[in-house]
């Protein structure tokens, strides 16, 4: 096969489920392989008349003329060991469905409990051992089978969590984010995998568009309307640093005031919102720059300016 190949990837940000595999078998036999961005060629699927050879042409013609706006594809490895990260993320999401559904139970039969402690071994296997002695139903077996569930999952979890950071392609990588205040392992790997390369953003304002930190806007003559913040964006990315940017004031006292600041302006949430922008800024010096992070180097560098 040769000359290049363009294929349509279809989809809500992840992509198709089968383009990254077909990107890998078109990708030995093609002199370049190109996928193309779902939202910019919705002109395809709003034409009166729709299918495989008009699609085709279609492209074809928006390749010839440079113009077919391209997704980026990561490389094999980033993108397998993006796999990985996401199902972390799902496990995870399973483990506090299960935990809600163990309180669910506990409340539908008008069981007394500590919510605090209802998690813990000590507490729960106390709470267990006394409900198989005062009750006869299926609410012990049900509690048990959950807290084994639980148990399984967050050992899966870990297990993948310390896989993913004694990776030799992440693992320099990780530690210098990592010094970045309120940057953990997982909001750390979560920037590595999700951003891949990051030389292809060059300004803060593309990371902060592509983390969906920003709001939309429809825009008009005169008339400029700023809506909620856009859908179309990263959601693992945006999720981990938004949830970074609710604790990072607790740990950073630049971020606390970045907070504090935005807090007395208006919601909380706007300042939360304000707080994960800084830390998107700061991740993308250390990794742009290759270095640590060091704030006192920032501020010796402005009077310089």
């Amino acid at each position: 096969m040769d000359g290049s190949v363009a294929a349509t990837l279809v989809g809500r940000h992840g992509g198709h489920l089968f383009t990254g595999w077909i990107y890998d078998v078109l990708l030995p036999h093609a002199q370049e392989v190109k996928v193309a961005h779902p939202l910019m060629l919705r002109a395809i699927t709003a034409a009166k008349k729709k299918n495989d050879q008009v699609d085709a042409a279609t492209i074809s013609d928006l390749q010839r003329c440079n113009l077919l706006p391209e997704c980026y594809m990561a490389p094999t490895r980033t993108r397998d060991l993006r796999r990985v990260l996401r199902y972390r993320n799902l496990l995870v999401r399973q483990a506090v469905r299960m935990k809600n559904r163990m309180s669910g139970l506990l409340m539908e039969t008008g069981i007394e409990y500590n919510k605090d402690k209802l998690h813990g071994k000590r507490y729960f296997h106390e709470l267990l051992a006394g409900l198989r002695k005062d009750r006869e139903d299926s609410l012990p077996q049900l509690l048990g089978l959950s807290r084994a569930a639980v148990d399984t999952l967050v050992s899966m979890e870990r297990t993948l969590v310390r896989q993913l950071l004694k990776d030799k392609d992440l693992q320099q990588r990780v530690e210098r984010l990592m010094t970045i205040p309120a940057v953990g392992p997982i909001t750390a790997l979560t920037w590595a995998l999700e951003i891949g390369d990051v030389s292809r953003f060059h300004s803060i304002r593309q990371i902060i568009s592509y983390a969906g930190l920003c709001a939309d806007e429809c825009s008009s003559a005169d008339k400029r309307q700023r809506l909620p913040l856009s859908k179309q964006c990263n959601p693992h990315l945006k999720t981990v640093l938004i949830e970074a940017a609710n604790m990072a004031p607790y740990w950073s006292p630049e971020l606390n005031q970045v907070y504090q600041q935005e807090r007395e302006r208006g919601h909380r949430n706007r300042a939360a919102l304000a707080v994960a922008r800084k830390l998107a800024a700061y991740l993308f010096a250390v990794d742009r720059e290759h270095r640590t992070f060091d704030p006192g180097q920032r501020k010796a560098e402005k009077p310089a300016a």
